[in-house]
């Protein structure tokens, strides 16, 4: 698939580096020469330096051969602008990195076939973290039906059961529909097989039906709290959707910046909230909070390392529950289970809306990770397909890849090895970068 993306900034590499990793014809078109001179020297890719909605750049990037045309600079208009006359000169679908929801309206007439907002997702990712306090990932499938868990393995799981494998703890646990999809240990991804076993310090992600969530947070060793109080650190845009997020579900929520000017504008924009200016990682600050086993700190200035240890030290003072954001992906592997409960990114929120596009087939959705470059995704059988009538065990599946769950005629179900697949089956699979193409092919065709 040849894919053109308008801007190298995070979101923008981002999506470049993956996307060429997998082998994709990736274009990439920066206006800063030297950030496009960067570029460069990282990627096994075309980078062009020029304006993304000039007319003479799209045609040195031969926009009217790109299947895929992704506009994520920093500029809303100029990302409108680019789409619009990438569409006129024949590219076969645009997608559109839009922050200001009034320029939203009517996009379809300027031919953005789809909107993005990787702030707003990650805002809705933490949201959705802190109705759950402890998992590290919460993503739905099949409507909702299915959801993929994520959790530090804690001492006293009963997951782990001296020299007992992930097909013998199936066997005597057996109260709820469950399959471990997955475990990273070391920063090593291993797709879960039945012999498979789990050591405290793990990171598994467990699939199970909504309605067993809470089953599954106990098998990994978490304890459900309800949040009280969120207390929000920084004043970046992320910050301030999801400072809107809570308060409009009737959460306590503080903020806290070093900056007073963007306290003065936090005040004027969250009036019911408690504006603090003063530096988050400072513990007597945070003293000054009395947090308690009920509040949640979220982290989500624009320096990594404010946020990291910011998070540590409201982990030691007692916080049920820390969320951090991070830019740099390699310190999730090295922090996992130190303190930090979750994190959240802007580039993979971005992914998670755009690969779905890249991917062949019938894919549903598509979900990236903090600390592996798995992928888990929703993909529908089509009638053509060769796996059509086979069992899970006689399935020509690749290795690195695993079934976590079926949604079929609006029933879902955790498969076990004799279940047969079906036409138009939607099938959420687990799969290492290096299984995704016969993953897409075995279903597709």
């Amino acid at each position: 698939m040849r894919i053109i993306i308008v801007g190298a900034g995070a979101v923008g590499s981002y999506l470049a580096e993956r996307l060429s990793t997998e082998g994709q014809d990736v274009v990439v078109i920066e206006v800063d020469s030297r950030r496009a001179a960067e570029l460069q020297d990282q990627l096994d890719a075309l980078v062009i330096t020029g304006n993304g909605a000039s007319q003479t750049v799209l045609k040195e990037a031969e926009v009217d051969r790109a299947d895929l045309f992704i506009a994520v600079s920093s500029n809303d208009g100029a990302n409108i602008l680019a789409s619009h006359a990438a569409s006129a000169m024949g590219v076969k679908r645009t997608v559109a990195r839009v922050e200001d929801p009034g320029l939203r309206q009517g996009l379809t007439d300027l031919d953005v076939d789809v909107v993005i907002d990787p702030g707003e997702s990650a805002a809705g990712e933490i949201q959705t973290l802190l109705g759950e306090s402890g998992v590290s990932e919460l993503i739905e499938f099949a409507r909702g039906q299915l959801v993929l868990v994520g959790g530090i393995v804690q001492d006293g799981s009963p997951l782990l059961s001296k020299s007992a494998s992930l097909s013998d703890l199936r066997t005597t646990m057996d109260s709820f529909d469950w399959v471990v999809t997955a475990v990273v240990r070391g920063g090593r991804t291993i797709v879960a097989h039945g012999e498979t076993e789990i050591s405290a310090g793990d990171h598994v992600l467990i699939m199970v039906r909504e309605q067993d969530l809470d089953w599954a947070k106990e098998m990994i060793g978490l304890h459900s709290r309800k949040i009280r109080r969120a207390i929000v650190l920084g004043t970046t845009r992320v910050a301030e959707l999801t400072a809107d997020l809570l308060e409009s579900q009737g959460m306590q929520v503080v903020i806290i910046d070093p900056d007073q000017a963007r306290c003065r504008v936090a005040a004027e924009r969250h009036q019911g909230a408690l504006v603090v200016a003063g530096d988050p990682t400072d513990p007597a600050l945070l003293d000054e909070l009395d947090i308690a086993d009920d509040d949640a700190v979220v982290a989500l200035t624009s320096s990594d390392e404010v946020n990291i240890v910011a998070s540590l030290v409201a982990k030691a003072m007692g916080a049920a529950t820390t969320i951090s954001r991070v830019n740099r992906l390699s310190y999730v592997g090295l922090l996992s289970g130190f303190g930090i409960d979750a994190t959240v990114s802007v580039r993979l929120a971005a992914a998670n809306s755009i690969l779905r596009f890249v991917r062949r087939g019938r894919i549903h959705s598509v979900a990236t990770f903090n600390d592996t470059d798995a992928e888990a995704i929703e993909i529908e059988v089509e009638a053509s397909s060769r796996s059509v009538g086979q069992t899970l065990l006689d399935l020509p599946l690749p290795p690195g890849a695993v079934i976590g769950g079926i949604l079929r005629e609006g029933d879902v179900f955790v498969p076990t090895g004799r279940t047969e697949i079906r036409a138009r089956d939607h099938l959420i699979i687990f799969a290492l970068p290096a299984a995704l193409p016969s993953v897409e092919s075995l279903f597709s065709q």
